[in-house]
């Protein structure tokens, strides 16, 4: 789609030629939600990709994911073998359905700060840790957890003139155990549900909590709960409230597939470790 209303678009090659920020400004990742619908109130966007950013970074510390690294950049992405969270990786990747000029061109750091609900991006670096760096207007940074950054629907912890510079996910939850369920209401469809569960090597467990839910959440317990303490758990911790609803799932249909999933998630890390299992 044509924005008729934009006026300038700036591409700044460093952190000094970005410009001072204005009602009216936009960033521009991938652009692959920005131009599918009319932003009347837009004037000016700022090019983020003429930035130049490593779209990631793999060392000892972990992983690093610039804000403007593809999803299909993201995909192809080979990792250590001994990271037993790696097929985490694609499966998310895989969560985001869309062509292939989609998956060349939208961006993890552009599914993050949309701040939809089922966006993948988002339940894999809750699942994995992840911490927010956040470029400041006035040119400090400041890093963030990913909990917090993402608020609610389409609205994101950025201060005007804030940017999300990049995203890290540490080692030691990369070497966890992960188990992946995701579903939608047709083939192709939007996730109505995606949950993802963790274990350590010391069997502390995790579960993270997306698309059916407003906002992301993550239940943290020191060993594997049983059934009841982790219904219990998810009733404490998601009100009806904050169960999601438009036309991809109502909301007591995405508490039963929450809860259905969750279940299926223990299970799945109750059992025996292998190399590499992510389920």
């Amino acid at each position: 789609m044509d924005l008729n209303t934009i006026e300038t678009v700036v591409r700044p090659r460093s952190r000094t030629e970005l410009p001072t920020w204005a009602d009216g400004d936009a960033c521009l990742g991938g652009g692959t939600w920005l131009f599918s619908e009319p932003q009347v109130g837009m004037r000016r966007l700022v090019d983020l990709a003429a930035l130049g950013w490593v779209p990631h970074t793999v060392d000892a510390e972990g992983l690093t994911l610039a804000a403007t690294c593809t999803i299909a950049r993201l995909d192809r992405l080979e990792l250590p073998p001994h990271w037993n969270a790696a097929p985490l990786v694609s499966q998310c990747c895989r969560a985001l359905l869309g062509s292939f000029k989609i998956w060349n061109v939208a961006t993890v750091g552009g599914n993050v700060c949309l701040a939809l609900p089922a966006g993948p991006m988002i339940a894999l670096a809750t699942a994995l840790d992840a911490t927010c760096t956040i470029w400041s207007a006035d040119g400090t940074e400041r890093d963030l957890p990913v909990l917090d950054f993402v608020l609610a629907p389409q609205r994101n912890a950025l201060a005007p003139g804030e940017i999300l510079r990049s995203l890290s996910m540490p080692a030691a939850a990369l070497a966890r155990r992960t188990a992946f369920r995701r579903i939608s209401l047709s083939p192709n469809g939007r996730s109505g549900a995606l949950l993802i569960g963790t274990r350590g090597a010391d069997g502390a467990f995790a579960l993270t909590v997306t698309a059916s839910v407003k906002r992301p959440l993550r239940l943290a317990f020191d060993g594997l709960p049983g059934p009841a303490e982790l219904v219990r758990a998810l009733d404490e911790a998601i009100p009806d409230s904050l169960y999601h609803d438009d036309v991809h799932g109502r909301p007591d249909w995405r508490r039963h597939m929450t809860r259905h999933f969750a279940e299926e998630i223990r299970g799945s890390l109750d059992a025996a470790p292998s190399p590499g299992a992510a389920s």
